[in-house]
């Protein structure tokens, strides 16, 4: 008799198996919000918009609303969503590319404005579904599609560090952490940490999570979990960045 693996009861079993590929991280990270949303117990307010790029496989994941939206504007139109509505859970999901890149006007506006929606973004260190070029999370020496020598900081900068950035940018009241897939528990907390503090009103909620991609690190399953696991966080460190503490009150 095999056991089955419990889904979180707010997935759509009709798309499952899912779409990605093998060995992808995204599934684990959906998975992780789908855990806090079946805890909280908000799976009917919930608004889940989705990315181009390999985000984009997460449109049918969930018995939620849900809104695929242009590459890179997936912050914006989950904002209006949530501005509109104020009572909806507006969560928006994206790539390192679309929240790094084509989006990342939107999330430093979306921040220093304090938007209560709830921001994940995958870090997968590439751009994966267009073929593995470099992104702004790409590690210093390491190979893409074009950086074929290794990235070099000289001419191409440093790694996007970005929940550092949202956090010296955003006001009281956000919070702000980097989780892994390599402990899907507490990047589940996290998750949950962020949805309760869009919750209660507090501010903008924004967390990373550290993903794998062998498809196009062409590596195999030691390889590629030593990667997220050793490498990616000596220089992306997990853990909250920015906590909520005591909000002014109006007039001060």
């Amino acid at each position: 008799m095999s056991v089955q693996p419990a889904m979180p009861k707010c997935w759509r079993i009709e798309s499952k198996p899912h779409k990605f590929c093998p060995g992808c991280g995204h599934g684990l990270v959906l998975k992780a919000i789908g855990q806090a949303i079946d805890e909280l117990g908000i799976q009917d307010k919930v608004v889940f918009g989705c990315d181009i790029g390999c985000s984009l496989l997460s449109w049918d994941f969930f018995n939620c609303d849900t809104i695929q939206t242009h590459h890179g504007r997936t912050t914006p139109v989950v904002t209006g969503i949530k501005r509109a509505n104020p009572d909806v859970i507006a969560i928006a999901y994206m790539g390192d590319g679309g929240g790094y890149a084509i989006g990342s006007q939107h999330l430093v506006n979306a921040s220093s404005r304090n938007e209560r929606i709830t921001a994940i973004l995958v870090n997968n260190t590439q751009y994966g579904m267009t073929g593995g070029q470099m992104a702004p999370t790409t590690m210093p020496g390491q190979k893409t599609e074009t950086s074929p020598y290794g990235r070099d900081p000289e001419k191409t900068g440093y790694p996007t560090q970005g929940p550092e950035m949202v956090a010296a940018i955003t006001p009281e009241g956000a919070y702000v952490a980097r989780g892994t897939v390599a402990n899907i528990k507490q990047l589940k907390g996290y998750i949950k940490k962020a949805l309760e503090n869009q919750i209660a009103g507090n501010g903008f909620s924004f967390v990373e999570a550290l993903s794998t991609c062998p498809t196009n690190w062409r590596t195999n399953a030691e390889e590629t979990w030593n990667f997220v696991e050793k490498e990616m966080t000596k220089y992306f460190k997990v853990g909250e960045v920015k906590v909520p503490g005591p909000r002014e009150k109006e007039g001060q």
